[in-house]
């Protein structure tokens, strides 16, 4: 634990560098201030903090200052590198991040919740140490006084340090493809997340419909001026698409008989906390994830603030429906209950199903009585990879999941693995991917190697099929039921 009497930061271990072109050491980075963000890539606090950053970094771009991600990671997939190099990537991190192994570097600086942020004056001194999002003012405020404060001393460095990363060039394929809904017709809706875009393809991979300039942006219009930010969830109803603009904070509606995008609910900024709701467009909302559809109303995973909430397509109103906004998993009533991070949803029945990422939990609610129970998971630090009965199976931060009558199937992101809930039996087993004792090899299958999924976000049953948002793949997969095969769905 680090010893605020002693103000001098600890040097970083020879741990993994990423996002650089060499590694760092607090001695190569003496005269410049060290903005140090403490986070993990599951979390949404996380999430909202990098555009804050981002921001900074371009403030300060000339100014010797410099910004430093240690990923001190929370789920055990999340602690490795390339991993983590995948979420650099997905959320267009410019700044050098450190691999911090088994959280070390966490406990020497006294580190105790995710994000938090550090800043090391000229000196290498600890002189700023706050968790939690929403601080631009004063890290920017701390920035401004050491830089002044040292240019006066003559200790600033006169340049800024060369540790810019390179990019990879963005190509036509799906880039962190997110969420997917496959309507009555057979029409697949894909997000597009990373090129801020939708599309929609037949079930041979033949392209119907880009929605989406692919410019980051909060812009209504027609499909080729419209305009996202990583959208995620997508659910059709009817003829309609609704689209959780997950970094624009914002519900989108796509209206295939106008062929136009409009936004419904949001205002483009990220929502407060708590929130009583309100008309749609007059109400800030915070990263929603996941849509689902039944009757007149269009369900929300607000994972933003650890709810879920309704919006009314009569009355265009969107309130709260299900968690406190505390993060935990409490059955209960909806109002009362507590959920961490939903970020998956299906209806079967007048049931509704949500992957509750942060918990590793599937948990349920029974629209009949609004009631919250859980499946399977019990808690925000037990997860792993264990099939079984429900009571004692276990997930590793699923996204999305699928449910019928009969069964749900579940994309279990960070075991890269799809898996089964039979409704019947209580018992879970993997269908795709791999235990911690062996890999799954289905009986039909003649080989093992074309099941590997890289933490696969959704999926979703047609005609005796399930596609598969197979994310750090940048691929859609298919898997027959029937003939237990895995193929790949070539996006025409």
């Amino acid at each position: 634990m680090f010893d605020f009497s002693v103000s001098k930061a600890p040097e970083f271990p020879e741990f993994d560098w990423l996002n650089t072109n060499s590694d760092i050491s607090l001695s190569k980075l003496r005269g410049h201030v060290v903005v140090l963000d403490f986070w993990t890539y599951c979390c949404i606090n996380c999430m909202h903090t990098l555009p804050t950053l981002a921001k900074l970094e371009h403030v300060y771009s000339d100014k010797p200052v410099v910004f430093i991600g240690v990923h001190s990671g929370k789920f055990s997939s999340e602690q490795e590198t390339k991993n983590v190099q995948s979420a650099i990537l997905r959320y267009e991190i410019e700044h050098p991040v450190i691999v911090d192994r088994q959280m070390k570097i966490w406990q020497s600086f006294g580190v105790r919740a995710w994000p938090t942020i550090v800043i090391l004056d000229p000196a290498g001194n600890v002189v700023y140490h706050q968790s939690g999002e929403g601080q631009y003012d004063v890290i920017s405020d701390t920035i401004d006084v050491l830089l002044q404060k040292y240019e006066q001393k003559g200790t600033l460095a006169r340049v800024p340090l060369d540790i810019k990363p390179s990019r990879p060039a963005k190509n036509n394929t799906p880039s962190f493809p997110g969420k997917l809904s496959i309507s009555q017709s057979g029409k697949i809706a894909i997000s597009d997340s990373n090129h801020n875009r939708i599309i929609i393809v037949d079930v041979s991979g033949n392209i119907l419909n880009v929605i989406g300039s692919g410019k980051v942006g909060l812009k209504d219009g027609g499909f080729a001026v419209a305009e996202f930010f990583r959208p995620q969830g997508v659910a059709w109803n009817g003829d309609v698409l609704f689209v959780a603009d997950t970094e624009n904070h914002s519900l989108r509606k796509i209206d295939f008989a106008q062929n136009k995008v409009l936004t419904v609910a949001g205002t483009g900024k990220q929502g407060p906390w708590r929130s009583q709701g309100g008309r749609g467009i007059a109400t800030a909302i915070s990263s929603p994830w996941d849509v689902a559809c039944k009757d007149n109303l269009v369900y929300v995973a607000m994972a933003g603030n650890h709810q879920i909430w309704t919006y009314d397509i009569t009355t265009e109103m969107i309130l709260p429906f299900a968690g406190t906004g505390q993060e935990d998993i409490i059955d209960g009533p909806a109002k009362s209950a507590q959920l961490a991070q939903p970020s998956g949803l299906s209806i079967s029945g007048n049931v509704l199903y949500f992957a509750d990422s942060e918990t590793s939990a599937i948990r349920k609610i029974d629209l009949a009585t609004n009631t919250v129970q859980s499946l399977v998971g019990h808690g925000l630090f037990e997860f792993g990879h264990e099939d079984g009965h429900t009571d004692s199976a276990l997930f590793q931060h699923p996204l999305g999941l699928c449910a019928t009558p009969e069964a749900i199937f579940v994309a279990d992101t960070y075991n890269s693995a799809i898996r089964v809930i039979d409704l019947k039996t209580s018992q879970v087993y993997t269908l795709i991917g791999k235990t911690e004792k062996e890999t799954v090899c289905l009986p039909e299958n003649p080989s093992c190697d074309i099941l590997a999924l890289y933490e696969p976000s959704d999926v979703e049953l047609y005609e005796g099929r399930l596609y598969i948002s197979d994310t750090n793949n940048h691929l859609i997969r298919v898997f027959d039921l029937k003939t237990n095969t895995l193929s790949t769905l070539e996006i025409k």
